[in-house]
């Protein structure tokens, strides 16, 4: 019963993000919106999970990167709950409830084609809660990207893992664990 929330969620991002695609086209975004130029804005949709399997949380993530994919400020949505067991409602625990988060992180290309390239970041992330996930809302945040390129005009879809975790300065330290698709603009 719970999973027909967050699939309607995850469809209505999809659905808003494809919107968005089709509405703003990179030069109107780069010329109107950001702040710098060889800044990118990516939005895109999510999912949480951990090393046990899915947690079911939907995220969606806002992120600029700057200084040509140097460094990244991240907006996250953490849209929906996260818990244990989903597939078993009477045996499921609760391990995050929806929260705000933001990073700032440094990242740094491992390899670099002509059509793609992998990217790993690493910086600090605040959560606008606690939770059974991370007990401290200051955490380190590491990121492995890989960035394809769609066209030449600079389009990009970027595939990222992301944990953010205080490296067990205080327990519970599990971290939050989550993917993310996003469309450069």
């Amino acid at each position: 019963m719970r999973e027909a929330p967050a699939r309607r969620l995850w469809l209505a991002g999809c659905l808003i993000i494809g919107g968005l695609l089709g509405a703003v086209s990179r030069a109107a975004a780069a010329e109107s919106l950001l702040p710098c130029d060889g800044c990118e804005l990516r939005l895109g949709v999510g999912g949480t999970y951990h090393f046990w399997g899915r947690t079911g949380g939907t995220v969606i993530p806002v992120t600029l990167s700057f200084d040509h994919d140097r460094y990244e400020l991240g907006l996250f949505r953490m849209a929906t709950h996260q818990t244990t067991g989903e597939s078993d409602p009477h045996v499921s625990r609760l391990l995050a409830e929806p929260y705000w988060g933001v990073s700032a992180s440094r990242r740094w290309r491992l390899i670099g084609r002509p059509r793609w390239r992998l990217l790993f970041g690493f910086g600090v992330s605040y959560k606008s809660e606690s939770d059974p996930l991370n007990s401290t809302r200051w955490n380190f945040a590491s990121q492995l990207a890989m960035r394809v390129r769609l066209s030449d005009s600079g389009s990009d879809l970027e595939l990222s893992v992301r944990h953010w975790s205080n490296g067990g300065i205080r327990l519970p330290n599990r971290g939050q664990d989550f993917m993310t698709l996003s469309y450069a603009f």
